[in-house]
This record gives structure tokens, sequence and C-alpha cells, in this order.
């Protein structure tokens, strides 16, 4: 049987995204091969969900690579140049608990050349703290908000902003919230019209999503 990984290799030139490499539930062994086979086609390589232990012993055996501690991912090779022209994503998160999600999602969009910032702990348990940013806000392209618990904070932002939200339902909270399940259920009921929301914990998919308004 034929185990090799049948890698996207034209992806970056057909859809102007790099193709990232799901690496929870891979083996070192997998990982290494992969990226070994992405520096021979000259690739950049972006590998999500890597572990500090797996890290380690993948930047030991192949030193070009770089973990993002914060972010929980690998690269290999140079990001893109950046592209002021296609203008500014904002990621938000309701806390603090939500920065591996949300440096996940900036990683992503920088590795693509997007202008990013990150605005950390502006969710609605203290509204002030957004609506004190809403003049920043409007200076974006795209917003991305992460939040745990109910998930609140995309459909208010989505109430107050003109542009383009991206919800992503993040796996912080007590008891039913536990999961991340109760904020996708929450964000995909929104009653803000145009909230376009994405799986749990999914920062990676969320900076693609934008990646794609940015560029049409």
């Amino acid at each position: 049987m034929d185990h090799q990984a049948r890698l996207d290799l034209q992806r970056r030139r057909r859809l102007g995204m790099v193709e990232a490499i799901w690496g929870e539930h891979k083996t070192v062994e997998q990982i290494l091969e992969i990226l070994k086979d992405f520096r021979a086609a000259e690739e950049l390589a972006l590998v999500t969900r890597v572990d500090p232990e797996k890290a380690k012993k993948l930047t030991e055996s192949l030193t070009a690579a770089e973990f993002h501690c914060q972010a929980r991912c690998l690269t290999l090779g140079e990001p893109a140049e950046p592209n002021p022209s296609l203008g500014e994503v904002v990621i938000l998160s309701g806390g603090m608990s939500d920065l591996v999600v949300a440096a996940e999602a900036e990683l992503a969009l920088r590795w693509h050349g997007i202008q990013v910032e990150l605005l950390l702990d502006v969710g609605v348990s203290g509204l002030y703290r957004l609506l004190d940013k809403l003049e920043r806000l409007k200076r974006a392209k795209v917003l991305i908000a992460c939040a745990g618990m109910e998930g609140a904070l995309p459909t208010v932002l989505t109430g107050l902003v003109p542009q383009p939200v991206i919800g992503v339902p993040v796996s912080v909270g007590y008891g039913v919230s536990s999961g991340g399940k109760t904020a996708l259920e929450g964000m995909l009921a929104s009653c803000a019209p145009g909230l376009v929301v994405v799986n749990i914990d999914n920062g990676y998919g969320a900076a693609m999503a934008a990646l794609r308004i940015l560029m049409n």
C-alpha cells in the first residue's frame, strides 16, 4: 500500500495560499518527510498543531525549520513579502485563553504577506474594552474574532462595524462551554447578518477565509 503523502505543491500558484500540514496526528517521521518534499520543491511549508516535544525533534532533524510556540506551528522557508495593498486584518480575542487560536491565525496571515494585528482580551464581559477599539477596527479590511464561553464577541462585533467578520469558536469555558460547541452554536445562530463562522479552534481556516476575501 502507498503511504506517501500526496502534496498539493501547486496550491500557492493556483489559489495564492500555502498548503498547510496538519501536525497533531502525524508522526515526527511523517512530518519530516513532508517538509523535505516541500524544501525540494522550493515551496513554503506551514505545519499546524505541533506540540513542543514534537517540534524539538523536528527542528533538531531539520535545522531550517522554525517553531512558533505561541501558535503551535512549525514553518520552513521565508514568508511571502508583505503586501500592504491587500489591506490589513485585525484578529480579536475574547480573552487571553483564546491566544493560541488567535496566534495560529496571525502566523498564517503573516506567512502570506498580510499585515495583521492582534487585539487581545476585548471580550463582552467588559464591553467598554471593545468599544474603545472601534475607531481602530474601522481601518481594517477584515476582522477575525476568536471567542470561547458563549462565543458572543463575533455577534457583537458584526453589529458594530461594516467589515467582514469571521468568527472562530474556541474550546475554552466551564461546563457546557467546554469543547467550544456552545460558542460554535451561538455563532451559527447569530442574529447579526453576514457573520461567517469556521470550525472550533480553526485559526488557520479563519486566516485563509480572510485571505480569500482580501484577494478578491
